[in-house]
Protein backbone atom coordinates (compact mmCIF):
# COMPACT_ATOMS: atom_id res chain seq x y z
CA UNK A 1 0.00 0.00 0.00
CA UNK A 2 1.35 3.53 -1.01
CA UNK A 3 0.49 6.57 0.21
CA UNK A 4 -0.80 9.77 -2.31
CA UNK A 5 -3.66 11.62 -4.15
CA UNK A 6 -6.57 8.47 -3.85
CA UNK A 7 -9.20 10.55 -6.05
CA UNK A 8 -9.85 14.61 -6.99
CA UNK A 9 -12.79 16.47 -7.88
CA UNK A 10 -13.70 20.12 -9.34
CA UNK A 11 -17.01 22.44 -9.41
CA UNK A 12 -17.47 25.32 -11.49
CA UNK A 13 -20.97 27.36 -11.43
CA UNK A 14 -23.04 26.39 -14.52
CA UNK A 15 -22.97 30.69 -14.72
CA UNK A 16 -20.08 32.16 -16.94
CA UNK A 17 -20.38 36.12 -17.14
CA UNK A 18 -18.75 37.49 -20.73
CA UNK A 19 -15.88 39.89 -20.02
CA UNK A 20 -17.35 41.77 -22.77
CA UNK A 21 -20.79 42.19 -20.88
CA UNK A 22 -18.66 43.79 -18.02
CA UNK A 23 -16.52 45.90 -20.12
CA UNK A 24 -19.63 47.46 -22.30
CA UNK A 25 -20.99 48.36 -18.53
CA UNK A 26 -18.09 50.17 -17.34
CA UNK A 27 -16.54 51.35 -20.64
CA UNK A 28 -17.75 54.64 -19.95
CA UNK A 29 -15.61 55.45 -16.90
CA UNK A 30 -13.01 52.78 -17.39
CA UNK A 31 -12.09 52.45 -21.22
CA UNK A 32 -8.65 50.08 -20.86
CA UNK A 33 -11.39 47.79 -19.50
CA UNK A 34 -11.80 46.75 -23.49
CA UNK A 35 -8.42 45.25 -23.89
CA UNK A 36 -9.40 42.25 -21.64
CA UNK A 37 -13.43 41.62 -22.53
CA UNK A 38 -12.21 38.06 -24.17
CA UNK A 39 -13.41 35.36 -22.65
CA UNK A 40 -15.64 34.62 -19.54
CA UNK A 41 -15.50 34.05 -15.74
CA UNK A 42 -17.19 31.65 -13.93
CA UNK A 43 -20.18 33.26 -11.79
CA UNK A 44 -21.73 31.92 -8.57
CA UNK A 45 -25.76 31.88 -8.56
CA UNK A 46 -27.74 33.59 -5.91
CA UNK A 47 -27.79 30.04 -3.60
CA UNK A 48 -24.04 29.37 -4.12
CA UNK A 49 -20.58 30.29 -1.61
CA UNK A 50 -17.36 28.49 -1.27
CA UNK A 51 -19.34 26.43 1.25
CA UNK A 52 -21.77 24.78 -1.15
CA UNK A 53 -18.72 24.31 -4.06
CA UNK A 54 -16.76 22.57 -1.57
CA UNK A 55 -19.28 20.18 -1.35
CA UNK A 56 -19.97 19.68 -4.79
CA UNK A 57 -16.39 19.40 -5.85
CA UNK A 58 -16.23 16.99 -2.76
CA UNK A 59 -18.93 14.78 -3.77
CA UNK A 60 -17.36 14.78 -7.50
CA UNK A 61 -13.91 13.48 -6.51
CA UNK A 62 -15.84 11.15 -3.89
CA UNK A 63 -17.63 9.20 -6.66
CA UNK A 64 -18.03 5.38 -5.99
CA UNK A 65 -15.89 5.75 -2.78
CA UNK A 66 -16.51 4.29 0.23
CA UNK A 67 -16.25 7.16 2.69
CA UNK A 68 -16.04 5.94 5.79
CA UNK A 69 -12.28 5.86 6.16
CA UNK A 70 -11.66 9.48 5.41
CA UNK A 71 -10.47 11.06 9.01
CA UNK A 72 -9.91 14.55 8.10
CA UNK A 73 -11.07 17.29 6.16
CA UNK A 74 -9.20 20.28 5.58
CA UNK A 75 -10.78 23.24 4.19
CA UNK A 76 -8.90 26.11 2.06
CA UNK A 77 -10.57 29.20 1.80
CA UNK A 78 -9.65 33.68 1.77
CA UNK A 79 -13.34 33.92 1.39
CA UNK A 80 -15.51 31.82 4.32
CA UNK A 81 -18.78 33.22 4.76
CA UNK A 82 -18.47 33.17 8.59
CA UNK A 83 -15.54 34.52 11.09
CA UNK A 84 -16.66 32.33 13.89
CA UNK A 85 -18.17 28.71 12.50
CA UNK A 86 -16.20 25.87 11.05
CA UNK A 87 -16.89 25.42 7.45
CA UNK A 88 -15.48 21.99 7.30
CA UNK A 89 -17.73 20.68 9.74
CA UNK A 90 -20.43 22.07 7.43
CA UNK A 91 -19.06 20.56 4.78
CA UNK A 92 -18.43 17.08 6.69
CA UNK A 93 -22.35 16.99 7.75
CA UNK A 94 -23.24 17.62 4.29
CA UNK A 95 -21.03 14.76 3.07
CA UNK A 96 -22.56 12.49 6.03
CA UNK A 97 -19.16 12.10 6.95
CA UNK A 98 -18.52 10.35 10.67
CA UNK A 99 -19.12 12.37 13.70
CA UNK A 100 -15.56 11.57 14.67
CA UNK A 101 -13.86 12.93 11.74
CA UNK A 102 -10.88 15.71 12.59
CA UNK A 103 -12.23 19.37 10.58
CA UNK A 104 -9.92 22.29 9.87
CA UNK A 105 -9.96 25.52 8.06
CA UNK A 106 -7.29 27.52 6.61
CA UNK A 107 -7.16 30.55 5.85
CA UNK A 108 -5.27 34.05 5.14
CA UNK A 109 -2.86 33.20 1.73
CA UNK A 110 -3.53 32.13 -1.73
CA UNK A 111 -1.24 29.07 -1.15
CA UNK A 112 -3.73 27.82 1.81
CA UNK A 113 -4.55 24.82 -0.26
CA UNK A 114 -0.89 23.71 -1.99
CA UNK A 115 0.19 24.12 1.97
CA UNK A 116 -2.99 21.71 3.21
CA UNK A 117 -2.18 19.44 0.39
CA UNK A 118 1.47 19.64 1.62
CA UNK A 119 0.36 18.51 5.03
CA UNK A 120 -1.91 16.11 4.60
CA UNK A 121 0.44 14.14 2.16
CA UNK A 122 2.96 14.37 5.78
CA UNK A 123 0.52 12.73 7.52
CA UNK A 124 -0.50 9.14 7.85
CA UNK A 125 -4.54 9.19 7.75
CA UNK A 126 -7.21 9.52 5.11
CA UNK A 127 -7.64 12.96 4.75
CA UNK A 128 -9.86 15.30 2.24
CA UNK A 129 -8.52 18.33 0.78
CA UNK A 130 -11.34 21.27 -0.27
CA UNK A 131 -10.70 24.41 -1.53
CA UNK A 132 -13.31 27.23 -3.05
CA UNK A 133 -12.60 30.89 -3.11
CA UNK A 134 -15.44 33.31 -4.35
CA UNK A 135 -13.56 37.10 -4.37
CA UNK A 136 -15.87 40.20 -4.51
CA UNK A 137 -14.12 43.15 -6.46
CA UNK A 138 -15.25 46.56 -7.17
CA UNK A 139 -16.95 47.49 -10.23
CA UNK A 140 -15.03 48.28 -13.29
CA UNK A 141 -11.63 46.89 -12.37
CA UNK A 142 -9.40 44.74 -13.46
CA UNK A 143 -9.83 42.42 -10.52
CA UNK A 144 -13.59 41.59 -12.01
CA UNK A 145 -12.40 40.83 -15.15
CA UNK A 146 -9.76 38.24 -14.18
CA UNK A 147 -11.61 36.34 -11.19
CA UNK A 148 -13.55 33.57 -11.37
CA UNK A 149 -15.76 31.56 -8.28
CA UNK A 150 -14.85 27.90 -8.26
CA UNK A 151 -13.72 24.47 -6.05
CA UNK A 152 -11.25 21.40 -6.14
CA UNK A 153 -11.14 18.92 -4.06
CA UNK A 154 -8.45 16.12 -3.70
CA UNK A 155 -8.27 12.96 -1.36
CA UNK A 156 -5.16 11.37 0.11
CA UNK A 157 -4.78 8.19 1.83
CA UNK A 158 -2.80 5.09 1.35
CA UNK A 159 -4.34 2.49 -1.46
CA UNK A 160 -3.54 2.76 -4.80
CA UNK A 161 -2.62 6.15 -5.44
CA UNK A 162 -3.07 8.15 -9.23
CA UNK A 163 -0.46 10.14 -8.52
CA UNK A 164 2.40 9.86 -5.50
CA UNK A 165 4.29 12.61 -3.98
CA UNK A 166 8.00 12.75 -4.91
CA UNK A 167 8.66 15.82 -2.58
CA UNK A 168 7.99 19.08 -2.12
CA UNK A 169 9.26 22.50 -0.38
CA UNK A 170 7.93 25.36 0.70
CA UNK A 171 9.28 28.96 1.82
CA UNK A 172 7.84 31.59 3.84
CA UNK A 173 8.09 35.43 3.07
CA UNK A 174 5.71 38.35 4.37
CA UNK A 175 5.30 39.63 0.65
CA UNK A 176 2.60 41.46 0.32
CA UNK A 177 1.30 41.54 -3.50
CA UNK A 178 -2.31 42.25 -2.28
CA UNK A 179 -4.62 42.19 0.89
CA UNK A 180 -7.63 42.31 2.02
CA UNK A 181 -9.02 43.51 5.32
CA UNK A 182 -12.56 43.33 7.77
CA UNK A 183 -12.55 47.08 7.01
CA UNK A 184 -12.26 46.62 3.33
CA UNK A 185 -13.73 43.84 2.09
CA UNK A 186 -11.78 44.02 -1.90
CA UNK A 187 -8.57 43.50 -2.45
CA UNK A 188 -6.25 45.91 -2.80
CA UNK A 189 -3.79 45.10 -5.88
CA UNK A 190 -0.24 46.17 -5.95
CA UNK A 191 1.69 47.29 -8.91
CA UNK A 192 2.09 44.02 -11.36
CA UNK A 193 5.67 44.36 -12.37
CA UNK A 194 6.89 44.61 -8.91
CA UNK A 195 5.07 41.81 -8.49
CA UNK A 196 6.57 39.66 -10.75
CA UNK A 197 9.94 41.22 -10.39
CA UNK A 198 10.09 41.21 -6.52
CA UNK A 199 7.54 38.64 -5.99
CA UNK A 200 7.75 35.41 -8.43
CA UNK A 201 10.79 35.81 -9.59
CA UNK A 202 12.89 35.78 -6.67
CA UNK A 203 10.68 33.32 -4.14
CA UNK A 204 8.72 30.62 -6.56
CA UNK A 205 12.32 29.72 -8.68
CA UNK A 206 14.51 28.90 -5.50
CA UNK A 207 11.79 26.62 -4.34
CA UNK A 208 10.97 24.94 -7.56
CA UNK A 209 14.81 23.77 -7.72
CA UNK A 210 14.40 22.54 -3.42
CA UNK A 211 11.51 20.46 -4.58
CA UNK A 212 13.15 19.06 -7.44
CA UNK A 213 16.76 18.39 -5.95
CA UNK A 214 15.25 16.47 -3.08
CA UNK A 215 13.17 14.30 -5.38
CA UNK A 216 16.38 13.60 -7.45
CA UNK A 217 14.76 14.99 -10.55
CA UNK A 218 15.62 17.65 -13.10
CA UNK A 219 13.52 20.40 -14.20
CA UNK A 220 13.57 19.04 -17.94
CA UNK A 221 11.74 15.61 -16.95
CA UNK A 222 9.04 17.68 -15.43
CA UNK A 223 6.05 16.52 -17.82
CA UNK A 224 2.91 19.11 -16.27
CA UNK A 225 3.97 22.64 -14.93
CA UNK A 226 0.84 23.80 -12.50
CA UNK A 227 1.32 27.30 -11.30
CA UNK A 228 -1.59 30.14 -11.38
CA UNK A 229 -1.09 33.56 -12.18
CA UNK A 230 -2.95 36.35 -13.17
CA UNK A 231 0.01 38.27 -14.43
CA UNK A 232 0.66 37.40 -17.83
CA UNK A 233 3.81 35.26 -18.98
CA UNK A 234 4.67 34.80 -15.54
CA UNK A 235 4.04 31.06 -15.29
CA UNK A 236 6.21 30.43 -18.75
CA UNK A 237 9.06 32.69 -17.45
CA UNK A 238 8.95 30.89 -13.71
CA UNK A 239 9.15 27.51 -15.78
CA UNK A 240 12.03 29.19 -18.40
CA UNK A 241 14.29 30.21 -14.94
CA UNK A 242 13.85 26.85 -13.53
CA UNK A 243 14.47 24.67 -16.53
CA UNK A 244 11.28 23.35 -16.78
CA UNK A 245 10.61 22.86 -20.83
CA UNK A 246 7.75 25.46 -22.52
CA UNK A 247 5.38 22.57 -23.28
CA UNK A 248 4.96 21.37 -19.60
CA UNK A 249 3.28 24.95 -18.64
CA UNK A 250 -0.01 23.81 -18.25
CA UNK A 251 -2.84 26.09 -19.39
CA UNK A 252 -4.37 28.40 -16.29
CA UNK A 253 -7.97 28.45 -17.34
CA UNK A 254 -8.15 32.11 -17.54
CA UNK A 255 -10.08 32.55 -20.76
CA UNK A 256 -12.70 30.19 -19.58
CA UNK A 257 -13.43 30.28 -15.68
CA UNK A 258 -10.88 33.13 -14.46
CA UNK A 259 -8.54 32.59 -11.28
CA UNK A 260 -10.23 30.91 -8.67
CA UNK A 261 -7.97 32.09 -5.76
CA UNK A 262 -7.28 29.82 -2.92
CA UNK A 263 -8.87 26.87 -5.51
CA UNK A 264 -7.10 27.46 -8.73
CA UNK A 265 -3.49 25.83 -8.23
CA UNK A 266 -6.11 22.36 -7.33
CA UNK A 267 -8.40 23.09 -9.84
CA UNK A 268 -5.25 23.28 -12.50
CA UNK A 269 -3.86 19.83 -10.63
CA UNK A 270 -7.47 18.51 -10.94
CA UNK A 271 -7.29 18.99 -14.36
CA UNK A 272 -3.54 17.54 -15.06
CA UNK A 273 -4.67 14.23 -13.36
CA UNK A 274 -7.45 14.30 -15.76
CA UNK A 275 -4.74 14.10 -18.52
CA UNK A 276 -1.86 12.37 -17.21
CA UNK A 277 -0.22 8.95 -18.20
CA UNK A 278 1.50 7.01 -16.01
CA UNK A 279 4.85 8.13 -15.16
CA UNK A 280 4.34 11.51 -15.70
CA UNK A 281 5.78 14.10 -13.12
CA UNK A 282 4.19 16.51 -11.98
CA UNK A 283 4.72 20.53 -10.45
CA UNK A 284 2.19 21.90 -8.52
CA UNK A 285 2.78 25.44 -7.26
CA UNK A 286 1.32 27.85 -4.76
CA UNK A 287 2.20 31.30 -4.66
CA UNK A 288 1.57 33.48 -1.48
CA UNK A 289 3.49 35.29 0.85
CA UNK A 290 5.73 32.55 -0.42
CA UNK A 291 5.54 29.32 -2.35
CA UNK A 292 4.38 25.66 -2.13
CA UNK A 293 6.37 23.42 -4.84
CA UNK A 294 4.79 19.73 -5.26
CA UNK A 295 6.09 17.20 -7.29
CA UNK A 296 3.86 14.16 -8.18
CA UNK A 297 4.30 11.02 -10.02
CA UNK A 298 1.22 9.64 -11.94
CA UNK A 299 0.77 5.88 -11.62
CA UNK A 300 -0.57 3.23 -13.33
CA UNK A 301 -4.00 3.44 -11.35
CA UNK A 302 -4.01 6.50 -12.69
CA UNK A 303 -5.73 5.20 -15.86
CA UNK A 304 -8.70 3.05 -13.52
CA UNK A 305 -10.32 6.60 -12.91
CA UNK A 306 -14.21 6.59 -11.74
CA UNK A 307 -16.14 8.88 -14.24
CA UNK A 308 -16.38 12.13 -13.02
CA UNK A 309 -17.58 15.13 -14.07
CA UNK A 310 -14.26 17.01 -13.06
CA UNK A 311 -12.71 19.90 -14.43
CA UNK A 312 -13.49 19.12 -18.01
CA UNK A 313 -17.43 18.43 -17.40
CA UNK A 314 -17.94 21.63 -15.77
CA UNK A 315 -16.44 23.46 -18.14
CA UNK A 316 -18.75 22.10 -20.56
CA UNK A 317 -21.62 22.50 -18.50
CA UNK A 318 -22.30 25.78 -18.67
CA UNK A 319 -24.58 28.77 -19.72
CA UNK A 320 -23.56 32.07 -20.85
CA UNK A 321 -24.80 34.98 -18.97
CA UNK A 322 -24.44 38.96 -20.53
CA UNK A 323 -26.46 40.80 -17.71
CA UNK A 324 -23.98 42.23 -15.19
CA UNK A 325 -27.01 43.94 -13.12
CA UNK A 326 -27.48 40.04 -12.09
CA UNK A 327 -23.78 39.83 -11.25
CA UNK A 328 -23.95 42.79 -9.64
CA UNK A 329 -27.14 41.52 -7.29
CA UNK A 330 -25.91 38.33 -6.66
CA UNK A 331 -22.64 39.57 -5.71
CA UNK A 332 -24.25 42.52 -3.27
CA UNK A 333 -22.96 45.05 -5.80
CA UNK A 334 -26.48 46.76 -5.72
CA UNK A 335 -28.96 47.52 -3.79
CA UNK A 336 -32.41 46.33 -4.80
CA UNK A 337 -35.83 46.85 -4.36
CA UNK A 338 -36.77 43.67 -2.99
CA UNK A 339 -40.28 44.16 -2.03
CA UNK A 340 -42.71 43.00 0.32
CA UNK A 341 -42.80 39.62 0.19
CA UNK A 342 -38.74 39.90 1.01
CA UNK A 343 -39.38 41.27 4.43
CA UNK A 344 -40.35 37.58 6.44
CA UNK A 345 -37.97 37.27 9.52
CA UNK A 346 -35.57 34.68 8.74
CA UNK A 347 -34.48 34.27 12.26
CA UNK A 348 -32.70 30.30 12.21
CA UNK A 349 -33.47 28.74 16.11
CA UNK A 350 -29.95 26.98 16.63
CA UNK A 351 -31.40 24.95 18.19
CA UNK A 352 -33.37 23.45 15.83
CA UNK A 353 -30.82 23.65 13.35
CA UNK A 354 -29.18 21.25 15.56
CA UNK A 355 -31.84 19.04 16.52
CA UNK A 356 -32.46 18.83 12.64
CA UNK A 357 -28.87 18.66 10.88
CA UNK A 358 -29.21 14.93 9.76
CA UNK A 359 -32.07 15.65 7.73
CA UNK A 360 -31.48 19.38 7.23
CA UNK A 361 -27.24 19.01 6.08
CA UNK A 362 -27.08 15.62 5.48
CA UNK A 363 -30.09 15.23 3.46
CA UNK A 364 -30.78 11.82 5.41
CA UNK A 365 -34.53 9.71 5.35
CA UNK A 366 -35.29 6.80 5.91
CA UNK A 367 -36.06 3.23 5.00
CA UNK A 368 -38.64 1.14 7.02
CA UNK A 369 -37.11 -1.59 8.30
CA UNK A 370 -40.26 -4.14 7.85
CA UNK A 371 -41.65 -3.04 4.20
CA UNK A 372 -38.12 -1.42 2.96
CA UNK A 373 -40.46 1.76 1.54
CA UNK A 374 -37.89 4.81 1.56
CA UNK A 375 -39.23 7.87 2.65
CA UNK A 376 -38.26 11.63 3.05
CA UNK A 377 -38.10 13.08 5.70
CA UNK A 378 -37.86 10.21 8.56
CA UNK A 379 -40.55 9.74 11.05
CA UNK A 380 -41.99 7.88 13.37
CA UNK A 381 -44.53 5.75 11.68
CA UNK A 382 -43.70 4.32 7.74
CA UNK A 383 -46.01 6.05 4.99
CA UNK A 384 -46.74 2.78 3.30
CA UNK A 385 -50.61 2.63 3.65
CA UNK A 386 -50.28 -1.03 3.99
CA UNK A 387 -47.40 -1.09 6.34
CA UNK A 388 -47.72 1.69 8.78
CA UNK A 389 -44.74 0.36 11.26
CA UNK A 390 -44.34 2.62 13.99
CA UNK A 391 -40.23 3.14 14.96
CA UNK A 392 -38.69 1.15 12.13
CA UNK A 393 -37.02 4.15 9.95
CA UNK A 394 -33.50 3.34 9.59
CA UNK A 395 -31.34 6.28 8.29
CA UNK A 396 -31.59 6.73 4.47
CA UNK A 397 -29.12 8.89 2.49
CA UNK A 398 -30.75 10.35 -0.32
CA UNK A 399 -27.90 13.42 -1.32
CA UNK A 400 -27.07 10.94 -4.26
CA UNK A 401 -29.76 9.57 -5.03
CA UNK A 402 -31.58 10.29 -8.97
CA UNK A 403 -35.35 11.55 -8.94
CA UNK A 404 -37.91 13.05 -11.41
CA UNK A 405 -40.20 15.68 -11.55
CA UNK A 406 -43.46 14.81 -10.98
CA UNK A 407 -45.18 18.49 -10.59
CA UNK A 408 -43.99 22.05 -10.76
CA UNK A 409 -44.21 25.47 -10.77
CA UNK A 410 -42.83 28.75 -12.04
CA UNK A 411 -43.69 31.19 -9.14
CA UNK A 412 -43.68 35.04 -9.80
CA UNK A 413 -45.46 35.84 -6.92
CA UNK A 414 -42.85 33.84 -3.74
CA UNK A 415 -39.99 36.39 -3.48
CA UNK A 416 -36.73 34.65 -4.56
CA UNK A 417 -33.61 36.72 -5.76
CA UNK A 418 -33.77 34.84 -9.11
CA UNK A 419 -37.36 34.87 -10.16
CA UNK A 420 -39.06 32.84 -10.73
CA UNK A 421 -39.08 30.66 -8.17
CA UNK A 422 -38.80 27.40 -9.18
CA UNK A 423 -40.06 24.40 -7.05
CA UNK A 424 -41.90 21.04 -7.27
CA UNK A 425 -42.34 17.31 -6.69
CA UNK A 426 -39.72 15.08 -6.89
CA UNK A 427 -40.53 11.00 -7.05
CA UNK A 428 -37.35 9.20 -6.51
CA UNK A 429 -36.01 6.55 -8.80
CA UNK A 430 -35.05 4.43 -5.49
CA UNK A 431 -38.41 5.40 -3.64
CA UNK A 432 -39.45 8.31 -1.81
CA UNK A 433 -40.36 11.92 -2.30
CA UNK A 434 -39.89 15.42 -1.07
CA UNK A 435 -41.44 18.93 -2.07
CA UNK A 436 -37.87 20.73 -3.05
CA UNK A 437 -36.86 24.32 -4.56
CA UNK A 438 -35.03 23.91 -8.15
CA UNK A 439 -32.07 25.40 -8.88
CA UNK A 440 -29.87 26.20 -11.87
CA UNK A 441 -32.66 25.36 -14.02
CA UNK A 442 -34.40 27.46 -16.76
CA UNK A 443 -38.28 28.05 -16.08
CA UNK A 444 -39.19 27.27 -20.18
CA UNK A 445 -37.34 24.08 -19.96
CA UNK A 446 -38.92 22.43 -16.85
CA UNK A 447 -40.87 19.07 -17.60
CA UNK A 448 -42.70 16.42 -16.10
CA UNK A 449 -40.48 13.17 -15.90
CA UNK A 450 -37.52 15.27 -15.97
CA UNK A 451 -34.72 13.40 -14.08
CA UNK A 452 -33.19 15.64 -11.01
CA UNK A 453 -30.21 15.03 -8.59
CA UNK A 454 -29.75 16.90 -5.90
CA UNK A 455 -27.21 20.08 -5.11
CA UNK A 456 -26.17 21.49 -1.85
CA UNK A 457 -26.65 25.56 -1.49
CA UNK A 458 -27.68 28.29 0.32
CA UNK A 459 -31.76 27.74 1.02
CA UNK A 460 -32.20 31.67 2.20
CA UNK A 461 -30.08 34.43 3.88
CA UNK A 462 -30.87 35.89 7.58
CA UNK A 463 -29.43 39.43 6.52
CA UNK A 464 -30.76 40.99 9.63
CA UNK A 465 -28.30 38.34 11.63
CA UNK A 466 -26.05 37.66 9.06
CA UNK A 467 -26.53 33.85 9.05
CA UNK A 468 -26.80 31.76 5.99
CA UNK A 469 -29.03 28.43 6.27
CA UNK A 470 -28.41 25.64 4.11
CA UNK A 471 -30.44 22.69 2.57
CA UNK A 472 -30.75 20.50 -0.79
CA UNK A 473 -32.34 21.39 -3.90
CA UNK A 474 -32.83 19.79 -7.10
CA UNK A 475 -31.16 20.31 -10.33
CA UNK A 476 -30.86 18.79 -13.96
CA UNK A 477 -29.19 15.67 -14.24
CA UNK A 478 -27.24 16.42 -16.52
CA UNK A 479 -24.88 18.33 -14.11
CA UNK A 480 -23.63 14.78 -13.18
CA UNK A 481 -22.69 13.74 -17.05
CA UNK A 482 -19.20 14.30 -17.83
Amino acid sequence: MTFGILAHGAYLPRLRLTRKAIADANGWFNPALKSQAKGERSMCNWDEDVVTMAVEAARDALVERDRSSIAAVHFASTTFPFLDRLHAGIVSEALSLKEEISAQDMAASQRAATSALANALAGEQETLIVSAERRRARSASPVEMTTGDGAAAILVGEGEPIAKLLASASRTADFVDHYRSLDMPYDYQWEERWIRDAGYTEIVPPTIKQCLEKAGRKPAEVKHFCMPAVLPRVAASMAKTSGIPDTAVRDNFHAVCGEAGVAHPLLMLVATLEEAKPGDLILLVGFGQGADALLFEATDAIKRQPKRLGMRGHLKRRKEEMNYGKFLAFNDGIELERGMRAEADKLTPLSALWRNRETVTSFVGGRCSKCGTLQFPRTNICVNPNCNAMHTQEPYPFADEVGRINSYTADRLTYSPDPPACYGMIQFEAGGRVMIDFTDVDADALAVGQPMRMMFRIKDIDSQRGFRRYFWKAAPAGAREA
